[in-house]
C-alpha cells in the first residue's frame, strides 16, 4: 500500500504541475492587456525608389497619385474655399440628368444623375496650387452597391486613383430590435439603405493614399467632369478647398490644458458594439460570437446578436457609426472590447473620427495588434489618449485604413507589377518549358533586367524590414518577401540558370500576388465601447479558465438536444400548411434565404418553411426512401430529369400560372429541364462563356479583341511567337464516377455556331455523328493538336501573370478577378467569345449554358403549398434581394448569376461590363437532359483523348464514342419504358 501512495502521490504532482503550465499557457494567451498603444510614425528608414517597368500599365495609363503629386512638390496649398452648385452645370454627355428642387431637405437645386454618362462644371481658380475636393451628394435608390465615378480635370484623368472614386451609400438594421426565431435563437438583422446627404473628401478607394487626394489647378478657368461608372446619385455641390490636417496629440493635450478642461471622474459609458446606427456596406452586419463566454450577450445554446465587424470589416474605407451619449463634458478615455486574432505579423488599423473630425493626428491610424481572443484595447495604451467631449450625444465612426502599412503594400503591388512584366519578356524568349542545356542569354536580350531585379530585391528586404519594425515581430508575413528576395539575388549572381528557375519564379509571383489580396485585409471584431473617466477602471476583457470549462461542457452538452441542419424557424406540428426545403450550399447562403422567407414568403402565404442544409448527394436514395423533402434548391441540370424518368418529379406545366413563370427566364434556360413534353424544374441561376482579355498585353502584342475563330487563328499565331497561351475551356474528367460531366463547353459552342445539335430523332439518338458534329469536333480538336493550347490549368492565375492573356471562361469568373486579383484593376475586360461567320455576313456568337434550378418532387405533401414557394422564390423581387443579399455578405465574388432576366438586370454590374454581358446573353443556347444523356460528356471526354492523346483520327475518335452514347440512351428508354423513334 505504501508503494501505491508513493505512486499516486508522484503522478498527482506531476498532474498538478501540468495543470499549471497549461493553465500559465491559457492565461498567457486569453486575457485582454492588449491596448492600441501609441505607435511610433517615424521609426524605419526610407525605401528605395524603384520605377514600373516601361509598358506595365500600357501606353495610356494615368500615372499614379504619388509621380503626380511629386511633379508638384513645393507648390502652394491655398486658403482659398469655392463651392460649385451642382445645377450650374456647362455640359452633360449621354447622362441621365434631373433637376431637383429642394431635395431631401437641403435647400435649393440639386441634380441627379444616371449610372452612365458624365457632367461637366466650369470652375476658376483665383489662385493656383493643389486643392483638396469635396463632393455633397445623397445616395438614391439604385441596385445597393458603392457608387463609382471617376474625376476628369479639364478633359483628362489627372492620376490613376481618379478613375476609381467610390462614394458610399448608407446601411442600418432594418429593424430597432433585434428578433428571434421560435427556437430562441436571435435573427441576423436585415439591412436596409438609410440615405441622407454627406459631404465627403475625395479619397483614394484602394486605401493606399491615407491622406485625401490633393488637385493642383493653375489661375484661371478649369473644367471639372463627373463620369459615371456605376450607380446613380444627387449632387448638391462641389468644394474646393484646403483640408486641415489634425494636430499631433501633444499639440491638441496643449490646447485643452489652455482651455482649462478637466478630466471627468467616475463616467462609464457602454455601447453594445452591435448597437452600430450606419454603416458603409450591408456586409457589415451584427455578428453571433459563440466561441467565447466573454462576449455580451452570452448565451452557450443559443444564437446571440453580440458583436459587429469581424472578418468582414476588413477592407480599406469601411467604417462602422455608433451613437453615444456622454453625460457631462469633460476628458475623457476611449477603449474596446475587441478581438483580433485574424491577421499576424501586421495588425489592423481604424482611422477614429468623432462627430466627422479626427481628434488628433494619432487618430489616423490607431493600431489593434494580433492576440488571440477578446481583450481590452484602450486608445493609448497604459497612458491613454484623452478626448474632449461635450455633454450630449456625439457619432463615433471607426475606419478601416491601411495606416503605417499602406505605402508598403503599395510597394509591393508595384514589385509585383514589375516582376510580372519580367516574367512576360523572358517567356517571350524561353518559353514555358526551357530547354535546360540552351543558353538563352535572357540577360543580353532584356537589357534591363538584372537591374530591374537587382532593385526589386532591395525593395522587397526593405519592405520585410519595415514590417518587422512595425508589428515588432517576425512572421509568415515578410517571410515570403524574402524568399522573393532571395530569388532574385541568385538570378542576378547566376543569370544562366534564369530560365531553369522560372518555374519557381511564377511560384513566388503568385504567391506575392495573394500575399497582396491578404495584406490589404484589415479585420477586426468589437464586442463593447467604452468611453470612461480616465481614471475609471474597465470590465475584464479575457475570460477565466473556469469561464472556458464551464462554456465548453454548456456547448458540448446542448449539441445533444440542438438540430444544427434546421435553419431558423421550424413549424410546429399544428400548424396546417408547411413545406420542407432541402438546400446544399453554404449556411450563410440558407441562413439568407431562410430570413427572407419569415420575411416575406410565410406572412403573405401563411404557408411555413422547413428549410435544411443538407448533402444533396443524399437526395435520390432519399426521395425514393421517402424520406426526401418537397422541395430541393440549388440541384444541377442533370437531376430534374433523371427525377423525372423515374417519376420521382412533378410535371411544373401542369400547375396553374406556370406560362407567366416560365417568362421569367430565356428559353435556353429551361432546356435542361424538359421531358417528354413537361418541365420538371425552374431555373435558379444560369451562367454561359465570356472571352475576358489582359488589355495591357494585347496593347504591347499589337493585338485586338478577336471577333471569329479566324480572328483566333491569326491571333495564336502571334501568342504562339512570344511563348504565350489562349485558354480555351478546360478538357476536365469528372471528379468522382458519381458527377454527371456535362459536354465540354467549348465543342458545344462549335456545334451550335454552325447549326449542330446534340440529340436527334426526338431526342432519342445522338447527333454527334452527323456531318456538323464531326466538323466541330475536328476544329475542337485541331486547337491542341496543332497549337499545342494546355487542356488544364489555371486561369485565373495566368490570367493575372499575363502568361494567358486572353481566355474563354465563365462569366462568374470576373467576380472572381474583380477581388482576387486586385492589382490588374482596369488592365482587363471581357466581351462576347468569338463566333463563327455566316454566308450573309453575320457573327454567330452561340455558347451553352449551364447553371442549377429548383425542383419539386412527386410526393411533395402540399403540392399547391410547394408551387407558391417556387413561384416566390424564382420571383423577380426574391431573386433581385436574393443576388443583392448574397453580395453584401459575402461581397462582389458572390455575385449571384440568377436565370431571371429581370433580376438579373438589378445586380450592381459597371455599366460597360452589362452591356457585354447583355450582348453574349443573347446567343444563349441550352443543352437538352435525355435518359443516358449522362454518357454524352463523358464519351465525348474520351474522345477528346483519343484523338488529342493516341493520335486516333478525329472522325475515327468521335465516331466510335457515339455508338457508346447511341447504347446508353437505348438502354435507358427500354428500362424507362420510353417507346422507340
Amino acid at each position: 500500500m505504501t508503494g501505491i501512495r508513493k505512486w499516486r502521490t508522484r503522478w498527482g504532482w506531476v498532474l498538478i504541475a501540468v495543470a499549471a503550465v497549461v493553465l500559465i499557457l491559457w492565461f498567457s494567451g486569453s486575457f485582454g492587456g492588449g491596448s492600441a498603444s501609441k505607435g511610433n510614425s517615424e521609426m524605419g528608414s526610407e525605401l528605395p525608389v524603384v520605377k514600373l517597368a516601361a509598358g506595365v500599365k500600357g501606353s495610356t495609363a494615368e500615372p499614379s497619385y504619388g509621380e503626380y503629386l511629386a511633379g508638384f512638390e513645393g507648390k502652394s496649398r491655398p486658403d482659398h474655399e469655392i463651392v460649385i452648385e451642382a445645377a450650374d452645370y456647362s455640359r452633360e454627355d449621354g447622362a441621365e440628368v434631373k433637376k431637383l428642387q429642394d431635395y431631401e431637405g437641403n435647400k435649393g437645386i440639386s441634380v441627379y444623375t444616371g449610372e452612365q454618362g458624365e457632367l461637366e462644371w466650369k470652375v476658376n481658380i483665383p489662385q493656383g496650387g493643389l486643392y483638396n475636393l469635396s463632393l455633397l451628394y445623397y445616395p438614391v435608390e439604385g441596385k445597393s452597391s458603392s457608387i463609382e465615378r471617376q474625376l476628369k480635370i479639364d478633359g483628362s484623368i489627372p492620376f490613376e486613383e481618379a478613375g476609381y472614386l467610390q462614394f458610399d451609400r448608407i446601411w442600418d438594421n432594418e429593424k430597432a430590435e433585434i428578433e428571434q426565431d421560435n427556437q430562441g435563437n436571435d435573427l441576423r438583422p436585415k439591412q436596409a439603405e438609410r440615405p441622407g446627404w454627406r459631404e465627403v473628401l475625395l479619397e483614394d478607394s484602394d486605401g493606399f493614399v491615407t491622406e485625401p487626394l490633393q488637385f493642383y489647378l493653375e489661375k484661371g478657368e478649369h473644367t471639372l467632369t463627373l463620369s459615371a461608372s456605376r450607380e446613380p446619385m444627387v449632387i448638391r455641390s462641389l468644394k474646393l478647398f484646403r483640408y486641415a490636417e489634425a494636430l499631433p496629440y501633444e499639440q491638441v493635450l496643449q490646447q485643452y490644458q489652455a482651455e482649462g478642461l478637466k478630466e471627468t471622474e467616475g463616467q462609464l459609458v457602454i455601447v453594445q458594439g452591435e448597437a452600430a446606427t450606419a454603416k458603409s456596406s450591408p456586409t457589415l452586419y451584427p455578428l453571433s460570437e459563440r466561441s467565447s463566454p466573454s462576449v455580451s450577450p452570452y448565451n452557450a445554446s443559443k444564437v446571440r446578436i453580440n458583436t459587429i465587424g469581424g472578418y468582414n470589416w476588413r477592407l480599406p474605407g469601411q467604417w462602422i457609426e455608433w451613437e453615444i451619449d456622454v453625460p457631462e463634458t469633460g476628458l475623457y478615455k476611449i477603449g474596446f472590447r475587441s478581438q483580433q486574432n485574424f491577421v499576424r505579423g501586421i495588425y489592423s488599423t481604424r482611422k477614429l473620427t468623432i462627430d466627422g473630425q479626427v481628434p488628433f493626428e494619432e487618430m489616423n491610424r490607431a493600431p489593434f495588434r494580433y492576440k488571440s481572443g477578446y481583450r481590452i484595447d484602450v486608445m493609448g495604451g497604459d497612458d491613454p489618449y484623452l478626448f474632449k467631449l461635450e455633454e450630449g450625444k456625439h457619432v463615433l465612426r471607426m475606419e478601416v485604413s491601411l495606416g503605417e502599412f499602406a505605402s508598403l503594400i503599395q510597394q509591393v503591388e508595384d514589385s509585383l507589377l514589375n516582376l510580372n512584366a519580367m516574367y512576360r519578356k523572358i517567356l517571350m524568349i524561353t518559353g514555358t518549358k526551357p530547354d535546360e542545356f540552351r543558353d538563352y542569354r535572357v540577360e543580353q536580350r532584356i537589357p534591363e533586367l538584372l537591374e530591374l531585379f537587382q532593385a526589386e530585391s532591395e525593395r522587397l528586404r526593405a519592405i520585410a524590414d519595415r514590417l518587422v519594425e512595425l508589428s515588432g515581430q517576425s512572421s509568415d508575413q515578410e517571410a515570403l518577401l524574402n524568399t522573393m528576395a532571395v530569388q532574385l539575388d541568385e538570378m542576378v549572381k547566376d543569370p544562366d540558370t534564369i530560365p531553369r528557375r522560372l518555374a519557381a519564379y511564377k511560384t513566388n509571383t503568385g504567391g506575392l500576388g495573394t500575399w497582396l489580396q491578404q495584406a490589404r485585409e484589415q479585420p477586426l471584431e468589437i464586442d463593447e465601447i467604452y468611453i470612461a473617466s480616465p481614471g475609471k477602471k474597465l470590465p475584464g476583457g479575457g475570460m477565466s479558465a473556469g469561464d472556458k470549462i464551464v462554456h465548453e461542457l454548456s456547448t458540448f452538452g446542448a449539441s445533444f438536444f440542438i438540430d444544427y441542419n434546421q435553419i431558423g424557424n421550424v413549424s410546429a406540428k399544428k400548424d396546417q400548411r408547411s413545406v420542407t426545403v432541402w438546400i446544399g450550399s453554404g449556411r450563410d447562403q440558407a441562413n439568407a434565404i431562410k430570413a427572407m422567407i419569415d420575411e416575406t414568403f410565410t406572412p403573405e402565404t401563411g404557408i411555413n418553411v422547413n428549410l435544411k442544409l443538407v448533402n444533396m448527394g443524399t437526395i435520390l436514395p432519399a426521395t425514393l426512401a421517402g424520406q426526401g423533402p418537397d422541395v430541393a434548391m440549388q440541384i444541377g441540370n442533370d437531376l430534374p430529369v433523371n427525377f423525372a424518368m423515374r417519376n420521382a418529379a412533378a410535371d411544373l406545366t401542369q400547375l396553374s400560372g406556370y406560362d407567366e413563370v416560365a417568362a421569367r427566364f430565356r428559353e435556353s434556360a429551361i432546356v435542361p429541364y424538359e421531358y417528354r413534353g413537361g418541365v420538371y424544374a425552374l431555373p435558379e441561376t444560369q451562367t454561359f462563356n465570356m472571352l475576358f482579355y489582359r488589355k495591357d498585353v494585347l496593347a504591347e502584342l499589337g493585338l485586338e479583341v478577336p471577333e471569329t475563330w479566324d480572328d483566333v487563328a491569326n491571333l495564336l499565331a502571334v501568342l504562339n511567337k512570344n511563348h504565350m497561351a489562349f485558354g480555351l475551356p478546360v478538357v476536365a474528367q469528372a471528379p468522382n464516377q458519381w458527377t454527371t460531366l456535362p459536354p465540354n463547353s467549348m465543342y458545344a459552342t462549335l456545334l451550335m455556331q454552325n447549326g449542330g445539335q446534340f440529340y436527334r430523332n426526338n431526342d432519342t439518338e445522338s447527333d454527334l455523328d452527323s456531318k456538323t458534329g464531326i466538323e466541330a469536333f475536328k476544329q475542337w480538336t485541331e486547337y491542341y493538336t496543332d497549337y499545342k493550347l494546355e487542356r488544364e490549368y489555371d486561369f485565373p492565375n495566368r490570367f493575372r501573370t499575363g502568361q494567358m492573356p486572353i481566355g474563354i471562361a465563365d462569366y462568374t469568373t470576373y467576380n472572381q478577378l474583380s477581388v482576387f486579383a486586385p492589382e490588374i484593376r482596369g488592365l482587363w475586360g471581357f466581351a462576347p467569345v468569338p463566333g463563327t461567320a455566316q454566308e450573309d455576313g453575320s457573327v454567330d456568337r452561340t455558347v451553352p449554358s449551364g447553371g442549377s434550378g429548383v425542383l419539386m418532387l412527386e410526393n411533395a405533401k402540399d403540392k399547391e403549398a410547394a408551387w407558391e414557394f417556387l413561384k416566390w422564390w424564382t420571383s423577380d423581387e426574391t431573386q433581385t434581394s436574393f443576388g443583392r443579399e448574397m453580395e453584401g455578405l459575402m461581397g462582389a465574388a458572390a455575385r449571384y448569376p440568377t436565370a431571371n432576366i429581370k433580376a438579373l438586370e438589378q445586380l450592381p454590374w459597371p455599366v460597360e461590363d452589362y452591356k457585354n454581358l447583355e450582348e453574349q446573353f443573347k446567343w444563349v443556347e441550352g443543352i437538352p437532359e435525355v435518359p443516358g444523356g449522362y454518357s454524352t460528356g463523358r464519351n465525348l471526354f474520351n474522345a477528346f483523348y483519343r484523338s488529342v492523346i493516341s493520335g486516333i483520327e478525329p472522325r475515327e475518335a468521335i465516331m466510335d464514342s457515339v455508338q457508346y452514347i447511341h447504347d446508353e440512351i437505348r438502354n435507358k428508354q427500354e428500362e424507362f419504358g420510353q417507346p422507340q423513334k
